[in-house]
């Protein structure tokens, strides 16, 4: 192997050399040629009419000048560039390379006393630069013919029409690349800008066609078949319009990240991505305050449980940048476990990273560890929380998310944990299923804890992530790229969203405002119908909802609400320093008396009893069992939620 590359160096030489000496050879004929016409010039073209004395001084100084261009070339790169993309750096050198050689040639005569005529200086070099330019950039425009002509013989059918929208400095690179590379079946067709003063202009030879508005016209006269959003420094409100719009024409969608995504403020054709449904938010990212979270997880030693899920992983990811001085991934699934402890260990090699298998049910594998580690700081995230699944299995629900969470906040509060903080939910809200209600329980727990442990216990409550593990749009993207068809369960049904790692930068801030009892709500903005998320989703996929891809409803599966709500009526609202996170007061409710029922309900889930619903309905005084099809849709909270959503 090692033979072969040396071989395939020294081919690679042999190759640079013999189009070095061809080059050169070339310059070497432009010098001699420029030389003779720059003298000419001097005697009004006619080169019976040159001075003899300045025709043999020029040709004694040939040679010698020669000898000099060559060497100032080559220090210049001259002949190291690749030609057929020559750009701004090529003319910089060859700029630069004739400007020394003008100051050589002119030093170089007089020391060997070879006199000229002043004028033949600057013409000599004037015609010798746009020699070598025209020399340099005619080898681009061949290759160009010889590429366009290829293009056609292999039929421009097959390569993809394309549409650029922002006539910007990130629109301009992204053509320029898509232009001069050879490997991207795309050809550029049209650009679109906003900017009026930049219509019927041209970048590249594309011509800018339009605003906005013109986008489908353009599409039918074009025959466009991808878009690309090359708008990154756009307000996502903006860049929302400008989706739904495209949307409409069926093309497949591509888009640059954000500015703040850019940070090294490359783009490039790598950086293009599909648009996603996130896109279509229409908000601005969720940001926090960094330092509060840097103060918070600093130095500590920090364990999550459920470390390999969609939400644990994501907040080892964070808590890794902000330096703790142990980070422990606690999971009992082995391959989520490996699949975080292996990127983790890639991007903060420093880290001081703990992988532990185990269950949080398990009594003494929880003490274990935490009297081996002594955990400063706990985030448990461990819990079943797929709804219908649940509904199914009861008594798994309440042993795994209320015991599980019982046995792991009683280790943190023996061992001298100073805040643990529980991953919640909005289903724990007026719950209609056995998850919410076990959620419900766990906040419970927590709150009870708190009151009997130096322990600060605290809940953090949100709605839907975007691309978690069992949700949506991932079932959605699987169904599309088979073909169809897309379940929706209720075309009324809405949820909120938000992107994994924006709930989990609020957790974690939420987490650093603590100080015992707090249940946590965060702001998930305007509810979305999931009916408008999978029409949505389809077209951003170049397909028509309903024609290409057809949408069923299935009805709600069991335990399934309309809709979610963040917070019970009876617990109030408290403001944090950050607007987006929420303090809802506790519900009081009689300790003993609820770890009482908590041992029953114990013994209940372990002897796998039939009515373990009927017991958490006595426990969880706002859990009502929704029937078969789930719950009935409550008229004044709904219609409430979505005047939200249209306001």
């Amino acid at each position: 192997m090692e033979r072969q590359d040396k071989k395939q160096e020294h081919l690679l030489d042999l190759q640079w050399v013999r189009r070095a000496l061809l080059l050169a050879l070339f310059d070497i004929g432009i010098i001699i040629a420029s030389s003779l016409l720059a003298l000419m010039a001097r005697f009004d073209f006619s080169y019976a009419g040159i001075e003899v004395p300045y025709l043999s001084n020029l040709y004694h100084y040939l040679p010698i000048g020669i000898a000099l261009n060559l060497i100032i070339f080559y220090f210049c790169r001259m002949y190291h560039s690749l030609w057929k993309f020559v750009g701004v750096y090529e003319v910089g050198y060859i700029l630069i390379a004739n400007g020394i050689v003008f100051l050589v040639q002119i030093a170089s005569m007089y020391m060997l006393q070879y006199s000229m005529p002043r004028s033949y200086f600057f013409f000599q070099i004037l015609l010798q630069t746009a020699m070598v330019s025209a020399l340099r950039f005619s080898y681009r425009f061949l290759r160009h013919l010889k590429e366009v002509k290829e293009q056609k013989f292999s039929g421009w059918n097959k390569w993809k029409r394309v549409m650029v929208v922002g006539a910007g400095e990130a629109g301009r690179v992204i053509i320029k690349e898509i232009m001069d590379s050879k490997f991207l079946s795309m050809k550029i067709c049209c650009v679109i800008d906003d900017d009026r003063n930049k219509a019927g202009r041209y970048i590249n030879g594309i011509p800018i066609v339009g605003d906005r508005s013109t986008i489908l016209k353009n599409v039918e006269e074009y025959k466009i078949k991808s878009i690309i959003l090359a708008i990154p420094s756009a307000p996502l409100e903006e860049k929302k319009e400008i989706l739904e719009i495209c949307q409409m024409s069926g093309c497949e969608l591509k888009t640059l990240p954000g500015m703040y995504q850019l940070i090294d403020g490359e783009v490039n054709v790598s950086k293009l991505r599909d648009v996603e449904i996130t896109d279509l938010l229409g908000r601005e990212p969720i940001q926090v305050n960094l330092d509060e979270i840097m103060g918070y997880v600093k130095d500590k030693v920090v364990m999550v449980t459920g470390g390999g899920g969609s939400i644990g992983s994501e907040l080892c990811r964070q808590i890794a940048a902000y330096q703790p001085k142990q980070l422990i991934v606690f999971d009992i699934y082995e391959n989520n476990a490996y699949e975080i402890q292996q990127e983790l260990q890639r991007h903060y090699p420093e880290l001081n990273l703990e992988t532990l298998i185990g269950s949080v049910r398990n009594t003494h594998r929880m003490n274990s560890i935490f009297e081996t580690y002594h955990p400063d700081i706990v985030y448990h995230a461990a819990a079943h929380k797929h709804v219908p699944l649940m509904e199914d299995s009861p008594n798994e629900a309440i042993k795994n998310n209320v015991f599980g969470t019982y046995k792991t906040a009683k280790a943190a509060s023996d061992n001298g944990v100073k805040r643990f903080v529980l991953i919640s939910t909005d289903k724990a809200v007026n719950p209609t299923n056995i998850m919410g209600a076990s959620k419900r329980l766990c906040e419970m727990i927590v709150q009870s804890f708190n009151k009997i442990s130096d322990t600060e216990f605290v809940a953090v409550r949100f709605g839907n992530v975007l691309g978690s593990n069992g949700s949506v749009i991932p079932l959605f993207k699987k169904q599309i790229a088979e073909g169809g068809p897309v379940t929706v369960t209720d075309k009324n049904i809405i949820r909120y969203f938000m992107t994994i790692p924006e709930a989990v930068s609020l957790v974690l801030q939420a987490g650093a405002y603590a100080r015992g009892g707090e249940i946590f709500v965060l702001e998930m903005g305007k509810p979305v119908k999931i009916d408008d998320m999978a029409r949505n989703l389809i077209r951003l996929s170049g397909y028509t909802p309903d024609i290409d891809i057809k949408i069923e409803y299935t009805g709600l599966r069991p335990g399934e609400k309309l809709y979610e709500e963040k917070l019970m009526a009876e617990e109030g609202l408290k403001k944090t320093r950050n607007e987006l996170i929420h303090i809802g007061c506790p519900i009081p409710f009689e300790v003993e008396t609820f770890l009482k029922e908590l041992q029953t309900l114990m013994d209940m889930a372990y002897t796998n009893a039939e009515d373990i619903r009927e017991k958490v309905a006595e426990v969880v005084t706002t859990y009502h069992p929704a029937g078969e099809h789930g719950s009935e849709k409550k008229g004044e909270v709904y219609e409430r939620l979505l005047g939200e959503e249209s306001a």
